[in-house]
Order: C-alpha cells, then structure tokens, then sequence
C-alpha cells in the first residue's frame, strides 16, 4: 500500500479523532509508556520556568503525559489535524498548556516560535514525509542544550519484532479500526513502522541531525523491541545542522 502522507493523512486522522482515546486506552501500557518518556527527558524542577513543545500532539494523550511529569513547564501542542486538535483542546488542562494547529513541516508559517527548553514528539516522525526536515527544524527550535524526546515505534531489528508487531496490528488494532471505519488509516500506521528505522537507525539519524547525546531505550513488557524512547540534545556549542 502507498502510506498516507500530508493532507490524506491529516484527514484520515480527522476521521478517526471521534474513537482515538477508545482505541489507544485499550492499548495497555499506552499512557504509563508516554510519561516514562515524558520523564526520560530528564528535565528538572519538575519543568518549572521551562518552555515545552509538544510536536504532533494528537489528542493530547502525550500533552497529558507532559504535564503530568513537568507540572510546572509551559506545553504548546501542535498537531496537523484539526479533528484530533478539537478533541485535544476540549480536555480540561491548566492556563500552562496551549494548542495551536500546524503540520510538524510548516511550524514557521503557523507562529510557533522558540526557543524550546524540549521538544517532545510521539507517534509522529515515522508519519512524516521528509523526517530529517523536521529534525532539523526541531534543532533550530531547541535552546542550545535544549532537550529531544521521540516516542516512537521503531522496531528492534529482530524478526521476533516484526512478528509480534503484525500479529498485534492485524489481529487486534485493523479489525477494531475497520468496524468504526478507519481502517485506511490503522493500514498505514501498520505499515509505517515496518518501513521506518529500526532504532538503531534512527539513532543514527538523531545523530546525523546534529544532536549529540542520543540514546535510544526501549520499553518494557511486550513492547520491548516495538517502542523506543530517544533522547537527544541541541549542543550548546559548535556547528552542525541548523546553525
């Protein structure tokens, strides 16, 4: 299948805000594993006086995640799709947090400005077109030593891996999808992530990207192989991508 990219998938994603939160609160794990790597920014004071960005927020289960762990930081969410973005918005959130609709591709055309203590980014990267556009956006919108965070599906490498992951997504996730009419969409975020990195790959591309400090760690129980956090810096120093 072709996967969906920029307004096809900004739509589909539309479609399918109505039953997201229902979808992914069957997912176990789903919201503890997003404050685990909420918290494996490593940001201190609990984020007071900080600047986060919340890249492709969805729903706001990440943005959740966020204020959860840095209570005291201020959270812009930005997503491309205006029905997730509805649904987002409508959640009772504190005067910290903020949504403003734009593609993770146009952040400059929509008014988001840094600099950014962080930037978080879940689900997103792999559902880009172009993703080391981004990263490089994502850089320029750091503080220098400002911090990345990427919550992401990228698979381990193993054969194992793949396995579990297409037993799970065409087993459970595509049927449920397909009787509430999303099933285009749950196709190609099956697919998206066998066709993305693997996480050392995509380590490496942090890394290409001009962050330095990047690790990759996955996360427990039968996730372990399927999701990653990454971890990377903006150096405070020096040349590279963005500068």
């Amino acid at each position: 299948m072709i996967l969906l990219r920029d307004g096809r998938l900004a739509t589909a994603f539309d479609h399918a805000s109505r039953s997201y939160d229902a979808l992914v609160a069957a997912n176990p794990g789903y919201h503890a594993h997003l404050r685990r790597s909420a918290r494996r920014l490593g940001l201190p004071h609990r984020g007071e006086g900080l600047r986060v960005l919340d890249l492709g927020c969805g729903t706001g289960a990440s943005t959740a995640a966020l204020a959860a762990v840095l209570p005291g930081a201020r959270i812009v969410g930005v997503d491309a799709s205006a029905g997730m973005l509805e649904r987002a918005a409508a959640k009772p959130w504190t005067d910290r947090v903020t949504f403003l609709r734009a593609p993770a591709e146009a952040l400059d055309g929509a008014g988001v400005r840094g600099p950014f203590d962080a930037v978080f980014a879940a689900y997103l990267l792999r559902n880009v077109a172009d993703p080391d556009a981004v990263l490089t956006t994502v850089r320029r919108l750091l503080s220098p030593g400002g911090r990345l965070g990427v919550h992401e599906y990228t698979l381990g490498g193993r054969r194992s891996d793949r396995l579990v992951w297409n037993l799970v997504s065409r087993g459970i996730v595509q049927p449920a999808a397909g009787a509430l009419g999303d099933g285009e969409l749950y196709r190609h975020l099956r697919r998206s992530v066998l066709e993305f990195d693997t996480a050392g790959r995509f380590a490496a591309r942090l890394r290409a990207a001009g962050f330095d400090a990047v690790r990759a760690l996955p996360m427990p129980g039968w996730q372990t192989g399927i999701t990653h956090t990454f971890v990377g810096r903006r150096p405070r120093t020096g040349s590279g991508p963005g500068r």
